[in-house]
């Protein structure tokens, strides 16, 4: 009988054996998409193995109902990094496999033909030009660009914003038609000049092009490393290879897109899920073929197809964002330096804030490190300020002398900031006569108040309702306690009127595209301040910024959390990178109500790296990573007894071994959310080899205890946080 190994995406860690009819076996190979029963429903499968003739079994093996692709979609390399991320996350392949495939290919439609990306001016079009009614201004607009010559679609909606319907009334009219974008006169930036850091790192990097390695690109914000992303493309586009650059958000996407755009052309792909789907399925197949030269994404891109992958850049290679917090929970860093290892290809990872992992792993000498200290402007770092609280007067969370800073940068007509990690209007709503907190009703946590809503909202479950008249529990006056970045904006709006106010958070800024304008606007110096969340603090560059000023830096003084600390010295210092970009020393204060924490007040006096080399000191001390190695299995059920009895007899079943040590069970940071008791386990060993060979005994035994209940668990391998 022929018989093929198929992954199927279902939650079993395994593939599993189908039958191959006489007319298929000789088409059927690893990579290709087939329809395959599956208990009572047909799934899509990926062939991850040769077809087999060996003897019928004694059970029945059901039969490859059809063949989707002729030829391999999925190539030999991207199987085997879902293969390894599967062995490493302990994640059935099938769902790995599903997870690296956009969703028009995961439901196994045709691959989608990528339309030519250029527009030309029919006849039609030229002869429609002066009839085109004046008001119809962005007809008119379009046509006349076209007028002169052919242009890319994405060079049309560079010029023109918006005009995504006039594009598709000129279609229909038969004004304008499409073409190849090949050969489309377009204007190309020229390379930025280096300074002597630059040119001395550039060639340090250079050096490695052609073969696997990885390179710590530590720099200082400002410092220029965007632009040696770009010379280092440059080399390998010359050799006909393939750049993959990660970024950790999708608001930073598209203007590093636009860079590598702006500087190489039209062969740049990006990948995030702010996409449609028949958008990444298009640049899922460019990048597969090889048309793609270039592809900008998020975490998820690290599992796009780029057979002649010769770089790989991780910007802001610190960010918890590269992990994924459910599902196959994933480092995108740290897949894509496997995949650069299997590939030949070289790494940069960038960042002015490296995480201790990486740094260890460049003190140990398994990553160069290469340090770029001086801005390329050659600016002084920010003047950074502990301000004490303690005694202040305070008004909505902000101090006097944090006002009259942003007063003062408002005269001189600078751009200021206002950071606050918390969305929405105050934390917490307080009956004034009786002191009832709103509580959420599935989570242990309170309802913060989104006051331009008049809404209640819980940020760990989603739940959301109307802000009550007055108190439910005595029908007392209700408060609004502390401040989020909704209630700062309110109280700088009333204190300066005439100035140009933007909070730039999940809440205001719903899509990719807002984000884009309002930094536009940013850029072009139309907006006088910004309040925000971490969305400012990573990767933007604001020449007329002068001023940020940090509402709260306590909230990660006491963490539970043991990267608490390490984020917070991150963010404190991202959000300083941000400041005097422009050629002027910037300012910067931060509110804290502990100027005595000598962590705190290491960061500030001495920098990031005397802080991270700190916390190494820490972390060593302790025999937390990256001087050992986590896994966290993690419980939800409806009671608390399930939650427990389940984690106690998970940890009896571990493999007796002094190398593995099992903290718990202990209740989750949160206790409750969404309606269930959490609970979790925390495996921990200075061996990463040994930590994997223990839980991969532990695990089978894990799975049927999960079968014969009806809770919800999960195992998290190098874990992000532990809440």
């Amino acid at each position: 009988m022929n018989r093929v190994a198929i992954a199927v995406p279902v939650p079993l860690r395994r593939v599993f054996d189908y039958a191959v009819p006489d007319a298929l076996a000789a088409a059927l190979g690893p990579g290709q998409r087939v329809r395959v029963p599956f208990a009572r429903r047909e799934l899509i499968g990926v062939v991850v193995g040769p077809v087999r003739d060996e003897p019928p079994p004694a059970y029945e093996i059901k039969p490859v109902i059809a063949l989707i692709d002729a030829q391999p979609l999925l190539s030999t390399a991207l199987l085997a990094l879902c293969q390894w991320t599967a062995d490493y996350y302990l994640h059935p392949l099938g769902e790995v496999i599903a997870a690296a495939l956009p969703g028009p290919l995961r439901r196994g439609e045709q691959p989608a033909i990528r339309p030519p990306e250029g527009l030309r001016l029919t006849d039609a079009g030229r002869a429609a030009l002066p009839e085109v009614p004046s008001r119809s201004t962005a007809t008119r607009a379009l046509l006349a660009l076209l007028a002169s010559g052919p242009c890319a679609i994405a060079a049309v909606r560079g010029q023109l914003p918006g005009s995504a319907a006039a594009v598709k009334r000129a279609l229909d009219a038969g004004w304008v038609e499409r073409c190849a974008d090949d050969g489309i006169p377009r204007a190309l930036q020229p390379p930025l000049p280096l300074t002597a850091p630059q040119a001395g790192v550039l060639a340090a990097l250079e050096a490695g092009i052609g073969r696997f390695g990885v390179s710590l690109l530590e720099g200082v914000t400002g410092s220029g490393k965007t632009e040696l992303y770009l010379r280092l493309t440059e080399a390998v586009l010359a050799g006909g290879g393939q750049v993959l650059v990660l970024a950790p958000e999708i608001g930073l996407t598209p203007q590093l897109a636009a860079r590598f755009k702006a500087r190489f052309g039209d062969g740049v792909a990006s990948f995030h899920s702010g996409l449609g789907e028949a958008e990444r399925a298009r640049h899922w197949l460019a990048a597969a073929s090889g048309e793609a030269r270039i592809v900008v994404g998020t975490r998820s891109a690290a599992l796009v197809p780029m057979p002649r992958l010769q770089l790989v850049i991780v910007d802001e290679e610190h960010d918890g964002s590269y992990k994924q917090q459910d599902g196959l929970r994933y480092h995108a860093r740290d897949v894509a330096i496997v995949r650069a290892r299997d590939a030949g290809a070289m790494v940069v990872l960038g960042s002015a804030t490296p995480s201790l992992e990486t740094l260890r792993n460049a003190q140990d000498g398994r990553y160069r490190h290469l340090q770029l200290d001086r801005r390329v402007h050659d600016t002084p770092p920010p003047r950074i300020h502990l301000l004490d609280v303690r005694h202040a007067v305070l008004e909505n969370g902000l101090s006097p002398t944090m006002v009259d800073a942003v007063a003062r940068h408002l005269d001189q007509g600078h751009q200021s900031l206002l950071f606050l990690n918390r969305r929405g209007y105050a934390p917490v709503l307080l009956c004034h006569d009786c002191g009832y907190v709103m509580p959420c009703p599935n989570c242990d946590a309170r309802l913060v108040v989104h006051r331009a809503r008049k809404r209640l909202a819980c940020h760990h479950c989603g739940h959301v309702e109307p802000q009550p008249p007055a108190c439910p529990d005595c029908g007392g006056r209700q408060v609004p306690i502390g401040q989020g970045t909704e209630r700062i904006e309110d109280a700088l709006a009333l204190r300066f009127p005439e100035a140009r106010i933007e909070r730039v958070d999940s809440d205001r800024l719903k899509s990719g595209a807002a984000l884009a304008r309002l930094l536009a606007d940013v850029q072009a110096g139309d907006v006088d301040v910004l309040v925000g969340t971490q969305v400012l603090a990573k990767g933007h560059d604001f020449a007329g910024l002068q001023f940020a000023g940090l509402v709260d830096v306590d909230q990660a003084l006491f963490g539970s959390d043991f990267r608490a600390l390490e984020r917070m010295g991150q963010l404190v210092t991202q959000v300083a990178g941000r400041v005097g970009r422009g050629g002027e020393p910037g300012e910067v204060i931060l509110q804290t109500h502990h100027p005595e924490h000598p962590l705190l007040k290491l960061l500030v006096e001495r920098g990031y790296p005397a802080f991270a080399a700190a916390l190494m000191a820490e972390r060593r001390q302790f025999l937390l990573p990256p001087f050992a190695h986590l896994a966290l299995l993690r419980v939800e059920a409806r009671t608390d007894g399930e939650v427990m009895a389940f984690l106690r007899k998970a940890k009896a079943l571990l493999p007796s071994s002094s190398t593995i040590e099992a903290l718990g069970p202990a209740p989750a940071t949160m206790a409750r959310r969404a309606g269930f008791q959490r609970g979790q386990l925390l495996l921990k060993s200075g061996s990463r080899g040994a930590l994997h060979r223990g839980l991969e005994g532990w695990l089978p035994e894990i799975e049927a205890m999960g079968q014969q209940t009806r809770l919800r668990w999960s195992l998290d391998v190098d874990p992000g946080d532990l809440f």
